[in-house]
């Protein structure tokens, strides 16, 4: 069987060094791997309010940036998950398979509703479902998930299973889990000890694939270190979470382990390797901002490309959707 990858990302405000390091890069490396399908979840954008208009503008953003990230669309089939409406209906299928008990377990859940529970949206809670429905109308093989998001295959694994014994049917394939690599989780520049995030209310948190050269530098300079020099071995960078974070940039940048990084830069303090980081920073971002620009400025291909990906997105899920109708009766 072909190996077929599937993922999503939200399309929630402009992508960071954190987003290409710990997701992105890997979907353009997956593109030599198998048949892949990537979306811009803007189904599971509406889990908590956002405005139309950002969501909206946030659709092209993500589309511009994975495009200049190195997602070829004619390689991949890139598209808007709310243009297929394959995903919801199916959800809304596997909803009757899936069970309350299985979802009061998700801890993804339980984090984000926080103490509000009974305030979350339903949405927040089926969450998962949709997730799963996202996979399985595809017959994905693999889907790349993070370790916050491995309980949810888990759960898509266990409603494909229920329905296929349910209904009597083999429609749904298993997936499985493709973990990134470690070394791509990429902190906050403030604090060591908290992902790189758009949420963050400093933008000196984090560097935008958006940022020019100047900004990129001054956010490295102003990132926050300790006066220790780097050490040789990386197991002496433990309780030094800022330290670690900086070597482990400048090591997927360059593609090399962060031990690598640290043979050529044990004794120096941050004063000279932060010039060296900002410089690969920008060396690498440089083309990539490049086209993120010229794609911002041309919303109509955007549209157009995605457009493209929908339909195609579409003819591979009617089959299995078509398939499900008819196990549950509804044929």
């Amino acid at each position: 069987m072909t190996k077929r990858i599937v993922s999503g990302i939200q399309p929630t405000g402009n992508l960071h060094l954190g987003n290409y390091l710990g997701a992105i890069r890997n979907w353009v490396r997956m593109q030599e791997e198998g048949e892949c399908f990537f979306f811009l979840a803007d189904l599971h954008a509406l889990s908590s309010f956002i405005e139309p208009q950002t969501l909206a503008d946030g659709v092209r953003e993500m589309a511009a940036a994975l495009i200049a990230s190195g997602v070829d669309p004619e390689r991949a089939t890139l598209f808007r998950q709310s243009q297929v409406t394959a995903h919801a209906e199916m959800q809304w299928l596997l909803n009757g398979t899936a069970r309350v008990g299985w979802l009061n377990r998700m801890t993804q859940f339980k984090d984000k509703s926080g103490k509000n529970r009974e305030g979350a949206s339903v949405a927040l809670y089926t969450y998962p479902v949709l997730q799963a429905a996202d996979v399985l109308v595809y017959q994905a093989t693999h889907v790349p998930v993070g370790e916050d998001q491995k309980q949810h295959l888990e759960l898509a694994r266990d409603i494909a299973t229920k329905f296929n014994t349910d209904y009597g049917v083999d429609l749904f394939t298993l997936p499985e889990a493709t973990i990134p690599p470690a070394a791509a989780r990429i902190m906050s520049l403030r604090d060591g000890q908290s992902k790189m995030s758009k949420s963050d209310p400093s933008d000196m948190s984090r560097i935008n694939l958006s940022d020019d050269a100047d900004m990129v530098a001054q956010k490295v300079r102003k990132a926050k270190t300790d006066p220790e020099p780097l050490p040789e071995d990386p197991a002496a960078l433990e309780g030094r979470p800022e330290a670690r974070n900086l070597v482990s940039i400048y090591a997927a940048l360059a593609d090399e382990t962060p031990a690598a990084v640290l043979a050529r830069h044990a004794g120096q303090g941050f004063g000279t390797f932060k010039p060296a980081l900002a410089d690969l920073v920008v060396e690498s971002l440089r083309p990539l901002t490049a086209r993120l620009l010229e794609l911002r400025a041309d919303p109509a291909e955007l549209d157009r490309l995605l457009a493209i990906g929908a339909t195609r997105a579409r003819e591979v899920a009617a089959p299995t959707l078509a398939a499900a109708y008819c196990a549950v009766g509804l044929g």
